[in-house]
């Protein structure tokens, strides 16, 4: 199933948790300023070996950052909606993901 096809409304969803919001933020920073020294690699005929080492780093972070996201979204938008009663919705969206997370 493919983001647009999601069903699920956004108006009864939460943002990212404000205390987590500064970590993410400075997280993805780090990614854009890796990939941009990735693509500086490329542009400038490096060695593959090197550009991959740099590709595996950039992974990692990604990886790291939908830990976080997912963590928040546990902690704080699960819990949230469950209590609201929104069971089905909160099971349909995690998943939605678990699916495109296997992809």
């Amino acid at each position: 199933m493919s983001i647009e096809h999601m069903t699920h409304t956004t108006t009864d969803r939460v943002p990212v948790d404000t205390s987590s919001k500064p970590d993410i933020l400075r997280r993805l920073a780090y990614i854009e300023g890796h990939v941009q020294g990735v693509r500086r690699m490329v542009e400038e005929d490096k060695y593959c070996v090197d550009v991959l080492k740099q590709t595996y780093a950039v992974r990692r972070a990604i990886e790291k950052l939908e830990g976080l996201i997912l963590e928040n979204h546990l902690q704080g938008c699960v819990v949230h909606g469950i209590k609201e009663g929104r069971e089905d919705a909160v099971i349909g969206e995690l998943l939605d993901l678990y699916e495109l997370a296997g992809r």
